[in-house]
């Protein structure tokens, strides 16, 4: 394990992602959460810097490839390589009564770009700094939504988004078996988030609690699975 472990947050700002850097925090690791802009940025480390001093925070946008690589640059510049990677940042730009016949192409594209493509991003530049550690804890927020084993109808762009956000789970954990890398997606229920919304039964911090527990894993915990509330659940 690194003296001082780095942790990546994407879409740290809000929500999930803002708890699970707060938490991170707490547990003593120094967090770099990932904002769309400055102002965002300026907001989160007003808020976290609160819990304490070990907390950056700087532009990100996962869409854009050339900012993912300059954001990650900066962090193994600034503060050493990222050791844990939480793929927080997601979309969900569709109603949940939507069907595959009526959503446009655009939403499908929209939706991928930042639920999939945006986490293949963070992983092309991270896992090789990750490997040179030979260690790094990477975790996906994913959704039981996603769960092909009890894959239903309504908001069916998000649903196989986080589907395929599991699949490159698996096929990344695979990758770097024996590397000291661990990879996993973890479903953190139904959440009140600007997301989840007012009416969803979950806290943020019973959402944000297993991916914390996931980033923080010891060198014989599992890879390459799917978790809601420290268990592994199907695929």
């Amino acid at each position: 394990m690194p003296a001082k472990r780095i942790a990546i947050v994407t879409g740290g700002n809000r929500g999930l992602g803002l708890e699970i850097a707060r938490q991170l925090m707490k547990a003593d690791v120094f967090v770099v959460a990932g904002c769309r802009d400055r102002p965002k940025c300026d907001a989160t480390l007003e808020a976290l810097r609160r819990e304490g001093p070990n907390v950056d925070a700087f532009p990100l946008d996962v869409n854009d490839t050339k900012m993912v690589r300059r954001f990650v640059e900066h962090v193994d510049k600034q503060h050493g390589s990222p050791s844990i990677l939480v793929n927080n940042a997601g979309v969900y730009p569709e109603a949940t009564t939507s069907r595959v016949v009526d959503t446009p192409t655009s939403v499908w594209r929209e939706t991928f770009e930042t639920n999939l493509f945006g986490a293949v991003r963070m992983c092309r530049e991270v896992v090789p700094l990750m490997r040179k550690l030979r260690y790094g804890r990477i975790v996906s927020i994913s959704s039981g939504l996603g769960q092909l084993h009890q894959m239903g109808e309504g908001s069916p762009a998000y649903r196989v988004s986080k589907a395929a956000l599991n699949a490159l789970t698996r096929t990344l954990a695979a990758e770097v078996a024996g590397s000291g890398i661990l990879v996993n997606s973890m479903s953190p229920g139904w959440v009140k988030t600007d997301m989840g919304g007012e009416d969803a039964p979950r806290s943020v911090e019973e959402g944000a609690e297993t991916a914390v527990w996931l980033c923080l894993l010891p060198s014989n915990g599992p890879t390459g699975q799917f978790f809601r509330d420290r268990k592994p659940i199907p695929w």
